[in-house]
């Protein structure tokens, strides 16, 4: 297990606190659809792409329906990655054709609004879906450009030098959302 020492972040969300945040999140995409078969979760790497797994299996339990889940990774399309740096680029893999689709875009935490702007700039390279909304599980403010989120597991107000960090049993052996210092 990979835990951090409690002096240097604080609990945002539990364990149990993530698990109903993601319930309340499933239902409220479910309510916003006409047809859960419409429905493509797309996430956003890193942590987008775990995060809208873990929703994809709540959104399944809820409406029935398998639901078509895909990773975009948005990193070439971005406007700012000499300042934010690059990281190793995970391939696009979109599931079916995006025309016509609900398309939710995944991401753990919005910051700046790039990462996201650059997503749907790279989105409209693979087609048109029907709608696209973005579902996020913190918005921690700053925004540089005019996107928000449709779907927000919490808001937190940070310090720019301060991060967020979705944790999850598969990957770190916890789960919950921590604020940085």
């Amino acid at each position: 297990m990979n835990k951090i020492p409690s002096k240097e972040r604080v609990e945002i969300l539990s364990e149990l606190e993530l698990d109903r945040t993601l319930a309340r999140l499933a239902s409220q995409v479910l309510e916003t659809i006409n047809d859960a078969k419409d429905l493509l979760l797309i996430g956003i790497p890193t942590r987008g792409v775990h995060l809208s797994k873990v929703l994809a299996k709540e959104l399944e339990s809820i409406s029935g329906c398998k639901i078509d889940q895909g990773i975009l990774d948005p990193t070439f399309y971005r406007d700012d990655l000499k300042r934010v740096g690059t990281r190793v680029v995970q391939p696009t893999d979109l599931p079916s054709p995006i025309e016509g689709r609900e398309v939710v875009l995944v991401d753990d935490v919005i910051f700046t609004g790039r990462t996201v702007r650059a997503a749907l700039e790279a989105l409209q390279t693979w087609g048109r879906p029907k709608r696209v909304m973005l579902l996020v599980m913190v918005d921690r403010g700053h925004r540089e450009v005019p996107i928000q989120p449709d779907f927000c597991g919490r808001e937190v107000p940070t310090r720019r030098t301060e991060s967020i960090e979705l944790r999850l049993t598969d990957i770190d052996g916890e789960e919950g959302v921590f604020l940085r210092k």
